[in-house]
């Protein structure tokens, strides 16, 4: 399994991703999404290098022209509601892409415990297909292999999943390359931050991304 950390190489990706994290910044919820935006956008990007590619002749006014045209066909994945913004940011890339969403909470116990709930999938098939499934947090790694899971019982296997992240913990992490299918599966993060709260927060890692971007929830 491939592991790519974009932050490691001077992209300007590190600027939003410092964008994102300073909360004097997040205050401003539209630029907050916007710089999520942006990072889906970079992250697509790379991903597109890795993705297959067959000839095709298109018509130029002035005679023909081969180019080289994604061959995958893309299912893009996400986790509600918090992966809205980073989502859009693929989308903008992939903008043929089939979509996919799911609906996944935390069920919180008395000790300060959680089990992870995937209450709502809306998917297609995925059989043949590239799976890109994002979600800008990976924690512990259980929600996203659950929702990865929760996908392949509704759509089928895909031949190839992408799982991108915008900050993920090295507990995630290692959970998720444990726990993904190894030969099928490239895992894509901005960044990784050592530690991760007893209630699952990244640390440093930025809040919470789904209030940062649509406001509190009660």
């Amino acid at each position: 399994m491939t592991v790519h950390v974009l932050s490691e190489q001077n992209t300007i990706l590190n600027r939003f991703l410092a964008q994102i994290r300073d909360k004097r910044i997040q205050q401003d919820s539209m630029r907050f999404r916007r710089n999520m935006e942006r990072v889906g956008e970079i992250t697509a990007y790379e991903i597109s290098k890795t993705l297959h590619y067959t000839t095709q002749v298109v018509e130029t006014p002035l005679g023909e022209a081969a180019v080289e045209m994604i061959d995958d066909q893309i299912v893009l994945a996400t986790v509600l509601r918090a992966g809205l913004p980073y989502h859009q940011g693929f989308l903008n890339f992939f903008d043929d892409a089939q979509n996919a969403f799911v609906s996944a909470y935390r069920k919180s116990t008395k000790d300060g415990k959680f089990t992870v709930k995937v209450e709502y999938i809306s998917c297609g098939s995925l059989e043949d297909k590239t799976l890109l499934l994002v979600d800008p947090m990976l924690a512990t790694g259980s929600s996203l292999v659950l929702t990865y899971e929760a996908l392949c019982q509704k759509g089928g296997m895909p031949l190839h999943t992408h799982v991108a992240s915008v900050i993920a913990s090295e507990q995630g992490l290692d959970y998720a390359m444990k726990h993904m299918p190894r030969q099928t599966t490239t895992i894509w993060v901005a960044a990784v931050d050592e530690e991760l709260t007893s209630r699952a927060y990244i640390v440093p890692g930025i809040g919470d991304a789904g209030d940062l971007a649509y406001g509190e929830k009660i």
